[in-house]
This record gives C-alpha cells, sequence and structure tokens, in this order.
C-alpha cells in the first residue's frame, strides 16, 4: 500500500465529480469532520451509554463526550505520525500529510456512530433476539451469511452501515464521506462469513460488501485473502483504535472514581504507574508544582489524566512508526497499545485488569444491561413479528411507528430485518424505554 492511493478526496455515492484538496477554508477531510459533527445520529450519541448509566449528579462519560475525547487524541495521534511520515521521501504528494489529522479525528467521531443503546449489552441484546428469541424464525429465510449478520450484530460493521446506506428518501452514498475516512473507520476489513474463529468482531455487513469492495480497491488496500475476503486495515485505522484504547481506559478509571467505585488512593496508585521517577523527572518536577496550587482532588487526578494520554499519545505514534512498513504490506496484526513497554505496559495492563473486576461488573452497570436486554429484545420483537404478519391491525399500528426512512417493504426478508435493527440500533437509551412503556401500556 502506499499513502499517494491511500489518502483520497473522493466522495461516496458523488464519484462522478472531481474533488481535490484545495485551499479553501475548509478542506474536503474537515467537510467530513463537520459533515459528522452536526448529523442527527452524531447528536443522539449524548443519550447512548457509554459504560456507566446517564448521569444523575455526577456526570460521567456517555457516547458524545467519549467520541469528542477520542477525536482530541486521534488528531494529536495523526499529527505527530504525519510530522515523521514528511521526512519520507517516497510520498510525492507531502502536502495531503497536513490533512491526516482531519480524516482520523473524523473517523474518530464516528467510530461509535453505530453502537446501539444501553453500551455492549446492546449488541448482545441484538444477537441474542436472533439466536435465542423470536427473530428465529427468519433463518430459513435468509442466506447463511445474511444470517450471521443478524446473529452476530456488530457496531463496526453498523457505524460503516450507518454512514454510507441510502436510507429511503436521503441521497446515495448515505453521509457521502471522503473514500479514506471511511477506510480509517473500518477496524476489521473483512464481513461476518471471515470472522476468525471465536471472534464476534466483523467491518460490514453482507449489504454493505460492495460498498467496502469499492473502498478497498479505489485505495488500494492489500487482498490478504480471497475465500473468504480478507482485506488489510487502512493504516490510518491503527490510529483510530488506539486512540479509542487510549480513551476508554484511562477515562473509564477516572469515572469510576468520580462514582466512588474507586477510592482516591487507587487512582492515583494507578495513574502514576505509568511514570518512572528516574526517566520522568520532568513529570514529577512539573506535578510537584502545580500540586502546590491545585488542592482539588478531582482536578489532581484531571492532570494526572491527562499526563498519562499525553505519554500513551507519543509512545503509541512511535510504535507506528517504528512498524510502518510492516502496516504498510498489510504485515502488523495487532494494535498499537500492545506495542507498549515498560512502565506503560505494566500500568495500562493494571488498569484494563482493574476494569474488568471493579467496573464492567459493578452493580450499576450491570443493571443498565438487563435492562437493555429485556427493552431492546421487547422492541425488536414487535417489529419483527410485525413485518412477518403485516396485514393484522394491530402490526399496521407496529409498522406505522417506523419513520419512513426505514424501508419495511423491501421484498426480502434480510432487508426487512436489518430495517428494524437500523431504528432499533439507532435509539438513544431514553427513547427506547420511552417507546417500550408506551407499547406496553405502561406510561398509561
Amino acid at each position: 500500500m502506499n499513502w499517494d492511493k491511500l489518502l483520497s478526496a473522493k466522495r461516496l455515492g458523488t464519484e462522478n465529480r472531481e474533488y481535490k484538496n484545495t485551499d479553501e477554508i475548509r478542506s474536503q477531510f474537515q467537510r467530513d469532520y463537520d459533515r459528522i459533527i452536526f448529523s442527527s445520529p452524531f447528536r443522539r450519541l449524548q443519550n447512548k451509554t457509554q459504560v456507566f448509566p446517564l448521569p444523575g449528579s455526577v456526570f460521567v462519560h456517555n457516547r458524545l463526550t467519549h467520541s469528542l475525547e477520542v477525536a482530541s487524541v486521534g488528531r494529536s495521534l495523526a499529527n505527530l505520525v504525519a510530522q515523521e511520515l514528511r521526512k519520507r521521501d517516497n510520498i510525492k504528494n507531502k502536502e495531503i500529510l497536513n490533512e491526516l489529522g482531519s480524516i482520523v479525528s473524523s473517523a474518530c467521531l464516528a467510530h461509535d456512530l453505530g453502537n446501539p443503546p444501553f453500551g455492549h449489552a446492546g449488541e448482545e441484546a441484538i444477537s441474542k433476539y436472533f439466536v435465542e428469541g423470536n427473530g428465529k424464525k427468519i433463518k430459513n429465510v435468509v442466506t447463511e451469511e445474511e444470517w450471521t449478520d443478524l446473529t452476530h450484530f456488530e457496531g463496526n460493521a453498523n457505524a460503516l452501515r450507518l454512514l454510507t446506506h441510502q436510507f429511503k428518501g436521503r441521497r446515495s452514498g448515505g453521509f457521502a464521506l471522503t473514500y479514506s475516512t471511511l477506510a480509517a473507520l473500518i477496524k476489521y476489513p473483512f464481513g461476518s462469513d471471515a470472522m476468525i474463529k471465536g471472534k464476534k468482531k466483523f467491518g460490514y455487513f453482507q449489504a454493505e460488501k460492495e460498498t467496502f469492495l469499492k473502498i478497498a480497491n479505489e485505495l488500494g488496500l492489500k487482498k490478504l485473502n480471497d475465500e473468504p475476503l480478507r482485506y488489510a486495515r487502512h493504516p490510518l485505522v491503527f490510529l483510530v483504535e488506539a486512540a479509542d484504547d487510549i480513551c476508554y481506559e484511562i477515562m473509564d478509571i477516572e469515572d469510576a472514581h468520580k462514582l466512588k467505585i474507586l477510592d482516591t488512593r487507587t487512582i492515583f496508585g494507578l495513574l502514576l504507574s505509568f511514570f518512572d521517577e528516574k526517566t520522568d523527572k520532568k513529570f514529577y518536577k512539573n506535578k510537584d508544582d502545580i500540586f502546590k496550587e491545585v488542592t482539588d482532588i478531582n482536578e489532581q487526578v484531571a492532570y494526572l489524566r491527562a499526563s498519562v494520554i499525553g505519554k500513551l499519545i507519543n509512545e503509541t505514534a512511535k510504535i507506528f512508526i517504528e512498524n510502518h512498513d510492516q502496516i504498510m504490506e498489510g504485515e502488523f496484526n495487532k494494535s498499537l497499545i500492545k506495542g507498549l513497554q515498560g512502565k506503560s505496559k505494566e500500568a495500562f495492563e493494571a488498569c484494563k485488569n482493574l476494569a474488568v473486576k471493579e467496573i464492567y461488573k459493578h452493580r450499576s452497570v450491570v443493571k443498565i444491561e438487563l435492562t437493555g436486554f429485556n427493552i431492546l429484545g421487547t422492541l425488536l420483537d414487535e417489529f419483527i413479528t410485525a413485518i412477518f404478519s403485516p396485514d393484522s391491525d394491530y402490526s399496521q399500528k407496529i409498522l406505522s411507528v417506523l419513520p419512513s426512512q426505514f424501508n419495511v417493504e423491501e421484498y426480502s426478508f434480510y432487508k426487512k430485518a436489518m430495517s428494524v435493527v437500523d431504528f432499533v440500533s439507532g435509539m438513544t437509551d431514553l427513547y427506547a424505554v420511552d417507546l417500550y412503556k408506551d407499547i406496553k401500556g405502561i406510561n398509561l
């Protein structure tokens, strides 16, 4: 793969137009960022659970704030990488390297758009409905690949669908983003038929296979296998992934402290463990000076968190550059975070292990997961059942709730089912709860 082909301002759905990165105030890639941030699906992220239930008196991260922070970290990572790539002689169009920050930050903004309400439990709830619920009756009227899409609902694949699918009454190409921004989002460049054994992750639904191939061929992504079809990642995916890894691990720790799930001593120990008193003398000097003035505990935690993120940005950018040639050959197959060494590696693993033990299994997190299972399962059942029995009076009333963009008049049951999944997965937590109450008569 080569950068001159990987970075393209061509837009999906408007390929007949000529797009060049001009000297306008906003480049084509900056327009991608703006299109995402002003969109309705992006705004809805403010009412979607990240890890902890939506805030009461203590404000914790939701999908929106998480995505904004990931975009900030991603831009910094990309700018550091671009700085190093400019030194290389084999890149002809070095001017476009200035846009790496915009491409990566745009993909970061969009990386959670496909996630359903109620956190990761929402993905599981959708899958379980088709595996164990009444959704099983669809199995005999869809292909094996289509069935895998439904029984292994994947937020990453759904993000690509949301951004590229032509919903009823909408324009071709979806958001009509640049090929490079879309490619930077595709963490798993293969479909559900190519999932690694034991894994549930893939990058596109069968409905978006042709779209993915169009992106891969346009940018020259390296094909790794024909049967099943697998491609190498676009190099910028590694930066988007690293930004996400850094943010969710470190920010979840800070949220847990605000909610008093972790005490101050524990949080200080975790964050300080990223630094070495011998090699990070500048950090310790700055910390001591700042802490003389800043005595508020939450602000001290915020300073340590920012320092940790800054260190991880520098180290993961360095890992990318060190493995650049392998990445371009499609031979690098792990996250940048897994390349951390020394104190950072030990500290990051400690944060990860503690999060699994103390945070993700906390009572408040489990309760929201249980809520998600019941509400999403019920909503899916109402609409899927109505699709199979569309002539009944009740079914017609249920289907009338669906916005017109979700077309259940399609000829195939797969496309009809995907339209229902589009509707349910796009809901906010609060809307899903309210609709559930309305249908069940609880609000009355």
